[in-house]
């Protein structure tokens, strides 16, 4: 009986499908195929994609009656359509899918597995960071494999609504101009641009206990628009960032002081943040975020539970399928001749990062290779970019914080050790989101940069996701034509 995991309804629609086996048979966006941003439903590209493999079981990421009473108490209203786990089936599914068993999780719960299930611990400490789920902004877990290989998890403890790391960052999102749950990742960026001495005043304004992650008020209605008005945006992003560090590395160090496990399963968007990943090595030895930590990533968590023991992770390439060898030989004249080149080719990740399957790749070294992607993508300057580069040789290139140096899913940063001469995957503070590689992946990305530092001397490439902003990642070869056509770009495939 394959299993079909749901997130869908809110934000960021995703589906996942089990096999009886544990294996990953799909995993994919719906924003991908809608080309909507961010869509919160399914749309009929994914469902296609889904239905081949006949799911008899679906499993929904979170309780839709708890969700809807919460948002009664924010202030938000029921919507009356999404009240039952059947009615938001009947409406994601559209009679489509007809399981003969549905399960539905906590919102958190739902994370944790999505981690804990695709690790590759026996057992470990779980912590779920996000804006909110039903109730839950923040939980911490222990997590393990009963005798009979089951997943057992125990909640040592939990903050609830308001009081939440990821809407205090989302209400500086935007109190700078940004899109709240959406653009939370260009704040991070800005942050690099600014003085963090604004944290202080969000710390007395705004936190009323900064070890309970308590805050003074409702900061899911945002800020206003005047709050700390003489200030740039750039320094209440680095006050932002400053402080949200501060907060999830209180969490972390509240996770270590139970003492259950020292390895870490972290999950949540808020885990997207790798800035402040780099900082929490500190705490545990060994670290898994799987590369779709935010509420897409729980449609794989709420799949995971249904199933109920480990899953088979191999990688993340788990989406729509372009066929074919991956073009190592086409890559590698585009990057000679001009520089820049795209990538459509094999299965889409899944998770917001792109790993090589749907990258926009161009040669470090370029002194207007930033510039002109940026200008490609339709970004601001200021945005940063990040090197993907063979895992062997990452450690004489940057310098990798304690825990990360293994960074397959780019979500922590590094320090480059010779800037000036990698300009184009450098950010403002000297660091980089790095994506390393190892010998043993059967990704074609690994083979292109294998045979790109024999050519160059370089073992690493810039590799950016294949879209422009605000709208989705490449998803099929019709999307690489366009892109083509609009951008003067070649993807190949």
């Amino acid at each position: 009986m394959n299993i079909l995991g749901v997130s869908a309804g809110f934000h960021d629609a995703a589906a996942t499908v089990l096999s009886s086996q544990g294996d990953v048979l799909f995993a994919g966006h719906s924003e991908r195929y809608s080309k909507h941003k961010n869509d919160a439903n399914f749309c009929q590209g994914l469902l296609d994609d889904i239905l081949p493999y006949g799911p008899e079981h679906v499993a929904y990421y979170e309780r839709p009656w708890a969700k809807q009473l919460r948002q009664l108490y924010s202030g938000q209203g029921i919507e009356w359509n999404k009240l039952t786990l059947g009615q938001v089936l009947k409406t994601q599914l559209g009679g489509w899918i007809e399981p003969t068993r549905v399960s539905s999780y906590s919102h958190h719960l739902s994370h944790a597995a999505s981690g804990f299930q695709t690790s590759p611990f026996d057992r470990a400490t779980v912590v779920v960071i996000d804006a909110v789920g039903e109730w839950e902004t923040i939980t911490i877990w222990g997590a393990e494999y009963d005798s009979t290989g089951r997943a057992i998890y125990k909640r040592l403890w939990q903050q609830n609504y308001p009081h939440s790391i990821g809407l205090f960052y989302s209400a500086v999102t935007g109190r700078v101009g940004l899109h709240p749950l959406d653009e939370e990742y260009i704040l991070m960026g800005m942050a690099a641009y600014g003085n963090p001495g604004t944290s202080e005043l969000m710390r007395m304004n705004l936190v009323q206990d900064e070890w309970e992650i308590r805050f003074k008020e409702n900061l899911h209605t945002g800020l206003d628009p005047k709050y700390l008005e003489h200030f740039s945006n750039a320094d209440l992003a680095a006050g932002a960032q400053d402080l949200a560090e501060d907060l999830i590395l209180n969490v972390m160090m509240r996770a270590r002081n139970f003492k259950f496990s020292n390895n870490l399963v972290y999950q949540g968007g808020v885990a997207l943040n790798c800035s402040a990943n780099r900082r929490i090595g500190n705490y545990f030895e060994n670290i898994w975020i799987m590369p779709c930590p935010g509420d897409a990533g729980s449609s794989l968590g709420a799949a995971a539970l249904a199933y109920g023991q480990r899953v088979n992770w191999t990688s993340a390439f788990l989406g729509h399928d372009i066929p074919g060898a991956y073009p190592v030989n086409l890559l590698l004249d585009n990057l000679v001749t001009t520089g820049i080149v795209g990538v459509a080719s094999g299965r889409a990740e899944f998770g917001p990062r792109a790993l090589g399957n749907r990258s926009l790749l161009a040669d470090p070294r370029g002194p207007d290779i930033k510039d002109r992607v940026n200008e490609i993508k339709r970004r601001q300057q200021f945005r940063p970019f990040a090197p993907v580069i063979l895992e062997e040789l990452v450690d004489q290139y940057f310098i990798m914080p304690r825990g990360w140096e293994h960074s397959p899913y780019m979500q922590s940063v590094g320090h480059c050790r010779s800037p000036e001469l990698y300009p184009a995957i450098v950010h403002h503070d000297g660091t980089s989101r790095v994506q390393t590689v190892p010998k043993d992946s059967t990704s074609g990305i690994r083979e292109l940069l294998e045979k790109w530092y024999v050519m160059t001397g370089c073992p690493m490439l810039l590799n950016t996701s294949l879209n422009i902003r605000g709208e989705p990642m490449v998803n099929d070869r019709a999307d690489a034509d366009r892109f083509e056509a609009l951008y003067g770009v070649t993807v190949c495939s």
